[in-house]
């Protein structure tokens, strides 16, 4: 981790007092988060608290309200033009995420394609890559997660870790510059669960800039550079990933880090 410190030279993520929320509810309450360039930065907190949420304005599958989140020197959503702000195109949005991966709890693998056929479809169809170039990637990056042999199956005939790492592998696919994980492993059977973090420790070691979501809290200790604990919206305490392990500091990250252990 200490190798990977030294390449840090960039903030990939900026968030400023971000605020959004649905209908009356305000579920972001100004987050604070700063996330460089090959940093893998993990994200606790109990069921409800924005984590998540806060994933989907990263990408621009929320809109944020108030405040600001800039990804990639871009700021999400909007761009100035006669110096005031104006939303994004659907194009624009498409393009965009083609830099930022996004692995979710669900698989949400096409059922009717093969595996192979699901790591193609978005290179073909969003990236405008010919059939052939989609294929020898997806070829490359079912090999990346040990999954070749597995090409031409059907989702419904691999197991649920096989599934995420298909979809981890579709991701990549694309030459993402960020990549997202909304808690990979919660929806797999336990014996399951390290196969999927396997792959998302040799993409910390890649460099690979994660913004990772987790209740695995040995990952955390392991891969992450840092740890932010999410509570009612906000970010309440923030810091190098084992010190705030070792040593939280507020009650609510002491007693929620004592109900996952």
């Amino acid at each position: 981790m200490s190798e990977r410190s030294e390449r840090l030279d960039t903030s990939v993520v900026i968030a400023d007092q971000v605020r959004m929320g649905f209908g009356d509810v305000e579920v972001l309450r100004g987050v604070d988060l700063e996330v460089d360039a090959g940093e893998v930065a993990c994200i606790v907190g109990p069921s409800g608290s924005g984590k998540s949420t806060f994933l989907r304005c990263i990408n621009g599958l929320e809109t944020v309200e108030q405040g600001s989140l800039r990804v990639l020197d871009q700021q999400v959503g909007f761009e100035l033009g006669n110096g005031k702000y104006h939303p994004w195109s659907a194009k624009r949005f498409a393009t965009f995420r083609t830099d930022i991966g996004m692995v979710f709890q669900r698989f949400n693998l096409f059922a009717h394609q093969s595996v192979i056929e699901n790591v193609m479809c978005a290179q073909v169809q969003v990236a405008g890559r010919s059939k052939k170039v989609a294929h020898d990637e997806a070829v490359a990056q079912l090999e990346r997660v040990g999954l070749s042999e597995h090409a031409h199956k059907k989702p419904h005939q691999l197991s649920g870790g096989q599934q995420q790492r298909v979809a981890i592998a579709r991701a990549l696919a694309m030459h993402p510059k960020v990549m997202l994980f909304d808690e990979p492993t919660s929806a797999l059977d336990p014996e399951l669960v390290d196969e999927v973090l396997v792959v998302m420790k040799a993409l910390a070691e890649d460099g690979m800039t994660m913004v990772v979501v987790t209740h695995e809290i040995g990952f955390a200790r392991e891969v992450g550079d840092t740890l932010s604990m999410f509570a009612d919206g906000v970010i309440i305490e923030h810091g190098r990933a084992r010190d705030v392990l070792d040593d939280p500091q507020h009650e609510r990250t002491r007693n929620f880090l004592a109900s996952v252990r």
